[in-house]
């Protein structure tokens, strides 16, 4: 056998990976000054996100809310608005309410641990194992999906990696190989391991990968049949029809209901079905505004996690009825700068607010 690979067969894993990773590993902004608030506010942004996307919006969140004081101190509606574009907007809310329980119960500093950091509003095991060995140095795995897929196919696991079981196997196999010197960097490099090179949803880079010689998966030429994911439940998918009501350089937009999907953001005026032209004009009317003019804009669907929206829309141009209160209804005309710098519209929206 070649020496070169008969050492890299009996090196501990972590020794190869954490080589690897001091080469290749990405060069992320929260990572260049990983304190705790740091890598709490990424690790809550990357939920569901892919990284490229979350740079920008973590750069511009710090510089507005730099410590966890200022977070715990802002109002709902500017973290809405920093916000916007993300999605899941129950992750802010969360992040919030737990940076005000580090103001009143851990005298403003982020616990260490993983048990506390789980005390705190939305921080669940993967993300307490992430802020505690990356800021902290705690030893312990942050099992996410990248690293069951990396477990999965160097393993060889064949049964669903969507299952408490797997993850529990999944976790005693980390704890085993973790660096108890460097556990931070030992989760960041499988991190990148998993979105680089062993990816999902088609052939992994294997060729590239430093664990190519213990990879029970490509031994067996199973690369692509391994994980094995039980299939998701598929979407509800609802039709909807959108106004986009304007009063000259005004536009109409109201506010979403304090609980359920998209809670507490502003929204325009939307109903459910397909409404044809003179529904939408009676729509427009019921809101408090005369239509003048109406014409269709292209239609437009927006994928959330349980549902989609296949929408149509209608932009029409009005203006107020002296007989009717459109604030009754909880909609109000807002000027096109407000829009951009105050309220939070979802990104669900997006197709129909470049005026």
């Amino acid at each position: 056998m070649n020496t070169s690979v008969q050492n890299q067969q009996e090196a501990k894993l972590s020794d190869i990976l954490l080589s690897w990773y001091d080469k290749e590993r990405r060069i992320l902004p929260w990572r260049e000054d990983p304190t705790p608030y740091h890598v709490w506010v990424s690790e809550i942004m990357l939920q569901q996100t892919r990284v490229d996307t979350v740079i920008e919006y973590y750069q511009r969140f710090l510089r507005e809310l730099p410590d966890v004081k200022s977070l715990a101190e802002a109002e709902e509606e500017r973290l809405l608005k920093l916000w916007q574009g993300l999605g899941y907007y129950s992750r802010i809310r969360n992040m919030h309410k737990g940076a005000i329980q580090v103001m009143e119960e851990y005298g403003g500093k982020i616990p260490g641990t993983p048990k506390e950091l789980q005390k705190l509003s939305g921080i669940g095991e993967y993300v307490a194992a992430a802020i505690s060995s990356i800021a902290f140095s705690y030893p312990i795995p942050s099992v996410d999906g990248n690293l069951l897929r990396v477990y999965a196919r160097m393993t060889g696991y064949e049964e669903s990696i969507r299952t408490t079981a797997a993850r529990k196997v999944a976790t005693a196999y980390y704890e085993e190989i973790l660096d108890r010197t460097r556990p931070g960097d030992m989760n960041q490099a499988l991190m990148d391991l998993g979105a680089t090179i062993c990816l999902p949803n088609g052939a992994p880079l294997c060729e590239k990968c430093p664990w190519q010689m213990r990879c029970e998966a490509r031994r067996a030429g199973k690369e692509q049949q391994i994980p094995v994911k039980e299939e998701k439940k598929k979407r509800r998918k609802e039709k909807r029809t959108v106004l986009r009501i304007r009063l000259g350089d005004r536009v109409v937009i109201g506010k979403r209901p304090e609980r359920g999907l998209l809670a507490n953001l502003y929204e325009l005026p939307n109903a459910e079905g397909w409404l044809t032209e003179a529904q939408a004009e009676e729509a427009c009317r019921t809101l408090g505004y005369e239509p003048k003019a109406i014409r269709k804009l292209k239609p437009s669907k927006h994928i959330f996690s349980h549902v989609e929206w296949h929408m149509h829309a209608f932009e029409i141009e009005a203006e107020e009825r002296p007989d009717a209160s459109a604030a009754e209804n909880g909609f109000f005309a807002a000027e096109k700068s407000a829009l951009q710098e105050a309220y939070s519209i979802p990104t669900a929206f997006k197709a129909y607010m470049d005026f």
